[in-house]
């Protein structure tokens, strides 16, 4: 699905991050982790064919990547909802389909049903009818990731979803996209500050930081060892009896990475 070979990536002059080597298969739970301005989002871009590599290669499905691939659902880190909007949720989720369509552009029974169909498939089917700007944090999240949904995309990129909510409704979400990981065979990467929550439901990890990335299974890059390297510093990674991971010795980066 994602294949990375010494891939490099930067603005003009000034490089981000180099020598990233992974591949991720159908059905895979990934998370993308490290400290501000590491370069993660950067990485979704040039997944979505918003940029271009400065080295190496990435090929996705394949192929180079490109703007606008409806196999690719992507829900971005900010959406911008006016409070005052009477656009409907059903109506947003549609978008996901055609695009560019509003107003007095209507429904086909078929969009519509497709629409309601991603809904439910968020347990949000009940807020079909109701105006964005008078829906929660949680709620507008299963409303965006519905629209990210609603194409029926093999991969899912999801850019700091779980910013801005409360320890229930982070759950709720997780479940929510580990539920469609593993019973759709998406592949999901998913930006993240706090590794804790998406622990139990991981299959790999990419950590980026220091201007490189450290890619594998959560139980490889949590390591002492493995994030020393990346730094370049002594970090030290500890687990508590429940299996939470804290890192000591870069908490000025990132101390919530906890």
């Amino acid at each position: 699905m994602i294949e990375a070979s010494n891939l490099a990536a930067g603005y003009g002059a000034k490089e981000v991050w180099r020598d990233a080597n992974f591949s991720f298969g159908s059905g895979e739970f990934v998370a993308v982790i490290g400290p501000n301005g590491a370069g993660k989002t950067t990485l979704f871009r040039l997944l979505l064919g918003l940029q271009q590599p400065s080295g190496g290669s990435l090929r996705v499905f394949g192929a180079t990547p490109r703007r606008g691939n409806p196999r690719i659902g992507y829900v971005p880190q900010h959406h911008l909802i006016d409070r005052e909007t009477h656009i409907e949720c059903v109506e947003l989720v549609r978008l996901g389909l055609s695009g560019t369509k509003w107003g007095f552009d209507p429904f086909s029974h078929a969009d519509f049903d497709t629409a309601l169909a991603a809904l439910e498939s968020v347990g949000a089917h009940d807020l079909a009818h109701y105006p964005l700007g008078v829906l929660s944090g949680g709620e507008l999240q299963r409303i965006f990731l519905a629209e990210a949904l609603v194409s029926k995309p093999d991969i899912l990129l999801l850019d700091e979803p779980l910013s801005n909510l409360d320890l229930r409704r982070e759950t709720e979400l997780l479940h929510l996209v580990n539920s469609v990981v593993r019973s759709a065979g998406v592949t999901a990467m998913l930006i993240a500050h706090n590794i804790n929550p998406l622990l139990p439901h991981l299959d790999k990890v990419i950590y980026v930081a220091n201007g490189k990335m450290a890619t594998g299974k959560p139980s490889e890059v949590l390591t002492s060892e493995s994030l020393t390297a990346l730094y370049g510093i002594q970090v030290e990674v500890l687990r508590d009896p429940h299996g939470n991971v804290a890192i000591i010795g870069v908490e000025e980066h990132h101390g919530d990475i906890r």
